[in-house]
This record gives C-alpha cells, sequence and structure tokens, in this order.
C-alpha cells in the first residue's frame, strides 16, 4: 500500500475528508508549519502520526523548505498532499518532488489564483465558480489539473454561502484526485493530466 504524507496549516477540513474517504493508502503523516493548527488534533484522534515544522522558527524561506523535506523524507511518501497548506513552496522543494506534490485550490484555476478567490469570484460577478486539484509547479496555483468541480454564483450569495458550496465540493473531488493517484491512472503530458482507464503498479 502507497504513503502520503498531508500538509496542513489550519482546520484541515480537506485532510479529514481525506481520512474519512478511506482510501487505499497509508496516512504516513500530517505535517503542520502551525503547531496551533486544530487538523493535527483530528489526525491524532484517527492515531495518524503528526508534527510541525514552524516556518517562524527559521530564517528564511530556503531553511524552511528544507527541514520540511527532511521531515517528509522520513515517511518516504509515494505522493504529497497540501491540504490547505498556507506556505508557498521554493523551487528547489517543488522540483524534489516533481510530479509528487498536489495541491486544491479554491477556484476554477487559472482563474483566481492566490487567496481571496470567493471574493474575487463575485466582484468579477462569474456564473460559475468551483475548486481545482492540480499537481504543483513553481509557479504558484499553475501546475497541470487533475480535476475540477463547478458551483453555480447565485444571485444573493455571499463570501461565507459561496466558499461553504465550494468547500463540499474539495471535499469530494480532493478523494477522488489522490484515489486516481495511488492507481497509477496520472499521466502529466505537457500542461495537462490524461486519466487513464487502467490501473498501473507505476
Amino acid at each position: 500500500m502507497k504513503s502520503i504524507v498531508i500538509l496542513i496549516s489550519g482546520r484541515g477540513s480537506n485532510m479529514q475528508a481525506l481520512i474519512e474517504a478511506a482510501l487505499p493508502v497509508r496516512i504516513a503523516a500530517v505535517i503542520s508549519n502551525n503547531p496551533d493548527a486544530a487538523g493535527l488534533e483530528i489526525a491524532k484522534k484517527h492515531n495518524i502520526e503528526t508534527c510541525v515544522v514552524d516556518h517562524r522558527k527559521y530564517s528564511d524561506r530556503a531553511e524552511f523548505d528544507l527541514l520540511l523535506a527532511d521531515k517528509i523524507d522520513l515517511y518516504r511518501p509515494s505522493l504529497i498532499v497540501l491540504a490547505g497548506f498556507m506556505r508557498v513552496l521554493g523551487g528547489d522543494f517543488v522540483n524534489k518532488y516533481k510530479d509528487k506534490l498536489i495541491n486544491i485550490h479554491p477556484s476554477l484555476l487559472p482563474a483566481f489564483p492566490g487567496l481571496g478567490t470567493h471574493k474575487k469570484a463575485l466582484k468579477e460577478g462569474v456564473k460559475i465558480h468551483g475548486c481545482t486539484v492540480h499537481f504543483v509547479t513553481s509557479e504558484v496555483d499553475h501546475g497541470p489539473i487533475i480535476i475540477q468541480a463547478t458551483v453555480p454564483v447565485l444571485p444573493d450569495d455571499t463570501n461565507e454561502t459561496l466558499a461553504a458550496r465550494v468547500l463540499l465540493q474539495e471535499h469530494r473531488i480532493f478523494p477522488e484526485a489522490v484515489h486516481l493517484f495511488v492507481e497509477g491512472r496520472l499521466k502529466i503530458s505537457g500542461s495537462g493530466v490524461k486519466v487513464c482507464n487502467e490501473i498501473s503498479d507505476n
């Protein structure tokens, strides 16, 4: 069974969705850059090993990335999952785990990268919003897209109501994307991702 490591920074709702999906993987560890992340307690309740690499203790991003990578490598994961991990990772880190690092983002990329996606969607007056699971590259929120889900933007939506509907879709598609990866069914081709019908052991 393949192992994954999940990186979080906060409440860990997407991490919890992955745990509750009972995927055919071993969650080797949950690592956070925030010692107060509520998700750490959720992981402990599920008997998952946890670790904190507090970014505030390091002088620069490169040093933090190096220590984070050292912790990850202890678990030898097949996949590293960014589930609400609120740190931008440097190019060396991303390249080290090329094609083994996925993230979920609360917009239909390439629209609205970065923070404040729901506010941006409402301001721009879009009729469809959603979320994206993608491979991580050195360009933030621009990696090859694995899967997306949409929600309608309603006339009376607020940031909170729109975010809540998008989050439900995040909880649905994130486990699906991880499942496809561990089955070896994702093939990156240029800037795109092909989902294969046959399961691969690679």
